[in-house]
């Protein structure tokens, strides 16, 4: 594994939260955070109705003024909701613009058969999701199986074959090593993720700006190696704010302001967006 300077990585946050703090009230990197958002609801409590209202709730933010939101992120079996939701706004509207997210893979967990799991994804991108989230199998990076969880990712790989993005999360709070969150980095992007992200938001520890500093200097260290560029999805606790424009400026700060595009950068939040809201208009 690779060794990990934690003393260098608590000073990286450092200097970051510093950046962060000038930057609370700046419109235009609140604009950047929520162009780069993942709208998300994954509750229980989901339904076509409920995701139906959430998805019009973006559509109507847009139509106020504000720039829409990355996609749209749910449940593999509501994906369809939301597209009829974006395909009945007027052409021309937002609803072009917003894609559509499916977790899968059983999520949040990961544990079913690796066919349920590709099951799951092509169904997923047959009922129209542009992107997949998928868990690494933490169970196996936890124990050293580091073929096993980078064996399932690439069949995962294979099975989307090139009709959506697949994000890859390495569920970074139940690693919680920072030499493990690399390797799991590596191991993800070396499988043809094309994201990876930091967690489900389903477990105790969701995102830290460490676990985002080191996956960071994965992403570059890849870059460098593959000469492939590889986006970063930060997900789990990001309600405020300040919370996004913090990790907006670890990811400007490790790996360069051309990241911080929707293609390179994602948040995935719930609250954030309306929270948002009242400092753009």
């Amino acid at each position: 594994m690779k060794n990990i300077d934690t003393g260098l990585v608590s000073s990286c946050i450092e200097r970051a939260a510093a950046t962060a703090a000038t930057l609370g009230n700046d419109r235009e990197t609140l604009l950047c955070c929520l162009v780069c958002t993942d709208y998300t609801t994954l509750k229980e409590t989901d339904s076509p109705l409920s995701v139906t209202a959430f998805t019009n709730h973006a559509l109507e933010l847009a139509a106020g003024g504000l720039p829409p939101v990355a996609s749209i992120c749910v449940y593999p079996s509501l994906v369809d909701a939301v597209g009829v939701a974006l395909a009945e706004a007027p052409a021309g509207s937002a609803g072009e613009n917003i894609g559509i997210t499916a977790v899968c893979g059983a999520f949040p967990s990961g544990q079913t058969y690796m066919e349920v799991k590709m099951l799951e994804c092509a169904m997923a991108i047959e009922n129209g999701a542009d992107e997949i989230d998928v868990v690494i199998n933490v169970g196996a990076m936890l124990s050293g199986d580091y073929d096993l969880a980078e064996s399932e990712l690439a069949m995962l790989r294979e099975e989307i074959d090139g009709d959506a993005v697949l994000k890859v999360i390495l569920e970074t709070g139940s690693l919680a090593d920072p030499e493990l969150i690399y390797r799991a980095s590596m191991l993800a992007m070396e499988a043809g993720a094309d994201f990876i992200k930091t967690s489900t938001g389903k477990t105790p520890i969701s995102a830290t700006p460490a676990a985002v500093v080191v996956m960071c200097r994965a992403i570059r260290d890849f870059e460098r190696s593959c000469s492939r560029k590889v986006g970063i999805k930060v997900a789990g606790g990001i309600r405020t704010p300040l919370d996004a424009v913090l990790y907006h400026t670890i990811v400007a700060q490790e790996l360069g302001r051309e990241w911080l595009e929707p293609s390179l950068f994602r948040i995935g939040a719930s609250r954030l967006v309306d929270a948002l809201v009242p400092h753009l208009l």
